[in-house]
């Protein structure tokens, strides 16, 4: 497992991270394969653990627990979010910082999620949404200096909402975050744009995540997939967005090499971009654990192969059913 430096924390963390949302909320999830699997991750070579309070209401977080528990002797970062307190995913225009972020749900919010975890501190805090015009507030500032003064995170980020990383320039320009997580795949390149620059020149470390377009990028969807009752891709993959993302994802084969996999494809992609820090797919199985972690030692995709995936850009708008 390569690994990369996470921005001016100066973290080595593995360029392959674990996102540990489908162990908490998705259905289908069993805590016993779940552990399984972020143990040979971390066996693998995989250092960087991305959770939050709101994935199965601190059940990630405390597999998570369970996991550093289990290697006392690794150097594991440990990143978890703040949920916004009026429980809206994604934010929107006009929302009040003091609905979403004030700063007693940030201090209350953290100490819950440590309490879950059975941890002292996280290595990464971040809001897990986020609206740029809150850049220059004072209080959600404070309030993440005091975190950090109290010992109970290193370092500071932001989620952007789907579909949004212009959300989050202004914050990143400013100096005040350590770290944003945005989508970025083959086919949401827009963080290449402006975001990526922009935190390459101010020392800001890049989580990429949803590499595989909720599982689209894994050739493993069909016009006719559908999930458990409860399920959140039930609501997600809408007639009118399953229909055409399969169609974008089975024009992908068209430029497979022999012998690889279109997850490999995916996850390749994100690794040849330079700006990201680490990439956080989710892998509950434990095939997938060795096949997302072998991507690593298998380095950028050829030039060509790069060039002809800029084809295959898709540039959506945020929508009812996008979340």
């Amino acid at each position: 497992m390569r690994t990369r430096r996470f921005g001016r924390t100066d973290w080595q963390v593995s360029e392959v991270g674990c996102g540990m949302w489908g162990m908490g909320s998705w259905s289908g999830s069993h805590d016993p394969e779940s552990l399984a699997a972020l143990d040979l991750a971390v066996d693998l070579g995989c250092t960087f653990f991305d959770t939050a309070l709101a994935y199965g209401d601190g059940r990630s977080e405390r597999l998570l627990g369970r996991l550093v528990r289990m290697h006392p002797g690794e150097t594991l970062y440990t990143a978890t979010k703040i949920p916004p307190k009026n429980r809206q995913w994604p934010s929107r225009r006009g929302m009040a910082l003091e609905e979403v972020f004030p700063p007693d749900h940030i201090q209350a919010s953290v100490e819950r999620s440590l309490e879950n975890a059975g941890l002292e501190e996280f290595d990464l805090v971040q809001f897990h949404v986020w609206e740029d015009e809150w850049c220059e507030r004072e209080e959600w500032r404070q309030a993440a200096a005091e975190l950090r003064d109290q010992g109970l995170c290193r370092a500071i980020g932001i989620s952007l909402n789907r579909w949004e990383p212009w959300n989050g320039l202004r914050t990143v320009e400013s100096g005040a975050v350590d770290a944003v997580q945005v989508i970025y795949n083959i086919f949401d390149q827009a963080p290449e744009d402006e975001l990526f620059p922009a935190c390459r020149e101010h020392d800001v470390a890049v989580i990429a995540r949803v590499p595989f377009d909720e599982g689209s990028l894994t050739g493993g969807l069909r016009r006719d997939s559908s999930w458990p009752e409860g399920d959140w891709r039930n609501t997600y993959f809408v007639p009118e967005n399953l229909s055409a993302t399969v169609e974008r994802a089975e024009a992908l084969r068209e430029l497979l090499p022999e012998g690889m996999s279109l997850a490999e494809l995916a996850l390749r992609f994100i690794l040849s971009n330079p700006a990201v820090s680490t990439v956080i797919p989710g892998m509950r199985k434990l095939r997938h654990v060795q096949e997302n972690c072998a991507c690593s030692d298998k380095g950028p995709l050829p030039p060509e192969l790069r060039e002809a995936l800029r084809a295959h850009r898709w540039d959506r708008e945020p929508t009812a059913w996008s979340q």
